[in-house]
């Protein structure tokens, strides 16, 4: 018995086929179509998107990779999630697009044809041997992948082999720095579809958070409660939707000045705060993204609730400042004038006046949301950070002080708390409207909602 040689992802310890069984292996399978109507979620707005591209780039070839596996260790990859760019365009979301690429080929002087280059399903009855050997790709290892026919009606789009794909000169999203930002820039404004998208990935995340404090009690008996936490949130985000949109930031008492801890190793205290920034992003890949800062034994005391207070008051500004016109940074200011007044009025700065209240709060607050949690980041500054905010537009307001528990400048009572209050909103005609207003803000709306399901 020999093993004969392959270009197939075998693995490491895979077992030799003898010939007899490759024949067995070919035939005998019953036929398993696609249903006739299945169309990937977004089918009915991905051709305004691709036709927006278009008109950017007359006459060239742009190229959009869906992206490659990632080796975590040894043979085994990191799950796989297409890249947000090519999933706006083509609608496709899953797991199974590795290597796929869609192109736009210029038809005529002002258009483009979208020609999707893919990896279609594995024959079974012609000796190819992938569909039960190949550990990345086959179909008996990793599941189903259209044929280039069904990905034609899935999509909407030409579809051909990817081994036909040729590589004239072209525009590439992943080193044309034109094309992403084009890319980014075209996303900035949401169309109704994705604002409901967004809307579904912040009610399952709101579920999560409920799950959460349901979960309190049996996260402050372990010697991980951080990362309990964690894990319960996580179950909700791959029940409901594709998974987390980012790593969960589950930081506890001084774990929460850490802006981005994702450790998550940390016993939980009853006498701290609980800071959990976490978002579910839904099977088409929009992300939500809220924090809520929790008192772990259900009543903020006094010196808490000071500090949370201040927060949300800066909140309520830049919330207030939203509106389609206004510069996209004047949310941040609002929030951070509240901050350094604050500061100054308990007497860790002298006055309000210039940019050292940074000390404590570091940070801008808050960014564009959609596909990405960071949404739209490669778009120029003076259509981004230095634009206006449009219609349409959905980002998040976060402001936060992080004290550092190190911090001489600081009294004592001060030292070790972090608080993050964060929210997302869509810009609307008459100013904004707050999406995630499902979750309590307020000291005693927020006492009120963990009372009710700590005793549910």
């Amino acid at each position: 018995m020999t093993d004969r040689p392959s270009r197939l992802n075998t693995g490491s310890h895979d077992l030799p086929v003898s010939a007899e069984l490759s024949a067995f292996m070919s035939g005998n399978w019953s036929a398993s179509p696609l249903p006739a109507d299945a169309r990937v979620a977004a089918h009915a707005v991905t051709p305004a998107r691709r036709a927006r591209l278009s008109a950017r780039f007359p006459g060239e070839r742009l190229i959009i990779p869906a992206g490659e596996l990632k080796v975590r260790s040894n043979d085994c990859d990191h799950r796989f999630r297409p890249h947000s760019a090519y999933a706006w365009l083509t609608g496709l979301t899953g797991e199974d697009q590795v290597g796929h690429v869609l192109v736009m080929e210029p038809a005529g002087p002002h258009g483009h044809e979208a020609v999707l280059y893919l990896r279609p399903r594995s024959a079974r009855t012609d000796g190819t041997e992938e569909f039960y050997r190949d550990r990345r790709y086959g179909e008996f290892w990793v599941g189903r992948r259209p044929d280039l026919a069904e990905a034609e009606r899935l999509t909407g789009i030409r579809c051909a082999h990817l081994d036909t794909l040729g590589a004239p000169e072209a525009r590439h999203a992943a080193h044309d720095p034109a094309l992403a930002t084009a890319l980014s820039e075209l996303r900035l404004v949401k169309d109704a579809w994705e604002v409901a998208q967004l809307q579904l990935a912040v009610d399952h995340t709101a579920a999560g958070f409920e799950d959460v404090v349901r979960a309190l009690p049996r996260a402050l008996a372990h010697p991980r409660g951080e990362r309990w936490i964690e894990g319960v949130f996580g179950l909700r985000a791959r029940a409901e939707g594709n998974g987390t949109g980012y790593d969960t930031i589950a930081a506890s008492g001084a774990h929460a000045c850490v802006l981005h801890w994702i450790h998550n190793d940390g016993r939980l205290n009853r006498d701290e705060l609980l800071l959990l920034d976490a978002g579910v992003e839904t099977d088409t890949l929009y992300t939500a993204d809220v924090t809520r800062t929790l008192p772990l034994s259900g009543r903020f005391s006094p010196v808490q609730r000071q500090v949370y207070e201040l927060v949300l008051a800066a909140q309520d500004a830049g919330m207030a400042a939203l509106r389609p016109g206004a510069s996209f940074r004047d949310f941040h200011r609002a929030g951070m004038r509240v901050i350094a007044e604050g500061l100054a009025d308990w007497g860790v700065l002298k006055d309000a006046e210039g940019d050292l209240h940074r000390r404590y709060t570091l940070c801008s607050s808050g960014h564009m949301l959609g596909l990405d949690v960071h949404d739209c980041a490669q778009a120029r500054q003076d259509t981004y950070l230095d634009g206006v905010l449009e219609e349409g537009q959905v980002l998040t307001v976060e402001p936060g002080l992080y004290l550092q528990p190190d911090d001489e400048t600081l009294p004592a009572e001060l030292r070790g708390i972090g608080v993050r209050i964060e929210d997302d909103l869509v810009i609307t005609a008459e100013g904004a409207r707050l999406m995630s207003g499902a979750l309590p803000r307020t000291v005693t709306g927020i006492e009120e909602w963990m009372g009710t399901l700590l005793e549910g």
